[in-house]
């Protein structure tokens, strides 16, 4: 299942990356440009943007009992033993509040909290297309192209 993109997540990524190498690009010209320090000013907001490329979420993977989330460089592997209800459930992370984890750069991933899911974890890129899975002890959100597929795949692999 693809994992598409939204226009928030466009929209943030786009202006942060902008912020992110525009900075990078002064301090690496400024005056502090020959030292250590200034090299370093200007290095970590490329190797932020580095790192946050790597955590990117492509896609989704159902098979053999689990949902793998698929990342640039691999698979984050969750089980889908125990799972108690999986809710198509528009814009699921409205109102949330990030307690760790990124908050829109390439992806919305991480913990987050909010008065309708509780405590729960993201793996999302379009807050429009949200997909819940609860379990008794965890609560997750993914957004796949097409949530309503998604959850009937998700409904047959637990069932079978």
């Amino acid at each position: 299942h693809d994992a598409p993109w939204g226009r928030q997540l466009i929209i943030v990524s786009g202006f942060a990356s902008f912020i992110c190498v525009a900075t990078a690009g002064l301090m690496l010209q400024g005056p502090a440009a020959g030292s250590a320090a200034g090299l370093l000013a200007g290095l970590l907001p490329l190797l932020i943007l580095a790192g946050a490329t790597l955590f990117m979420v492509r896609g989704y993977v159902v098979a053999d009992g689990e949902l793998r989330v698929m990342r640039p460089l691999w698979q984050t592997r969750l089980p889908l033993a125990g799972l108690r209800a999986v809710e198509v459930l528009p814009d699921a992370m409205r109102a949330s509040v990030r307690t760790c984890g990124n908050g829109g750069l390439f992806s919305y991933t991480g913990r987050y909290r909010n008065r309708a899911l509780g405590p729960y974890q993201a793996w999302v890129n379009d807050m429009n297309r949200t997909v819940v899975l609860r379990f008794a002890e965890r609560t997750l959100v993914v957004s796949p192209a097409d949530p309503e597929a998604f959850a009937q795949e998700i409904r047959r692999q637990v069932t079978a």
